[in-house]
């Protein structure tokens, strides 16, 4: 392997990383910064209030986004496994 691929490889690795947690963790700061504005405009600083939405909405996005994130990580996984020959030399 030659220092090419393993950086082809990490970059490969983080950005489907990143691609795979982005649709979670955008849900998750649209729904804590809307909390964040009701709490400010109500003055309620409960901290259970900031929590329990964030956990339901990336749970349902979760659920939605799930079969695109699984076929994304299989098509990364089978990638990977068809390279083996290539990683080897």
């Amino acid at each position: 392997m030659t220092p090419e691929s393993v950086v082809g490889f990490a970059q490969e690795a983080i950005k489907v990383t990143i691609l795979v947690a982005m649709p979670m963790l955008g849900l998750g700061l649209i729904v804590g910064l809307v909390v964040s504005v009701f709490q400010a405009v109500t003055q309620i600083q409960e901290m259970t209030l900031t929590f329990v939405p964030k956990i339901l909405v990336v749970l349902l996005g979760l659920l939605f986004f799930s079969n695109w994130m699984l076929q994304q990580l299989i098509d990364f996984g089978r990638n990977c496994i068809t390279q083996i020959p290539l990683y080897i030399r």
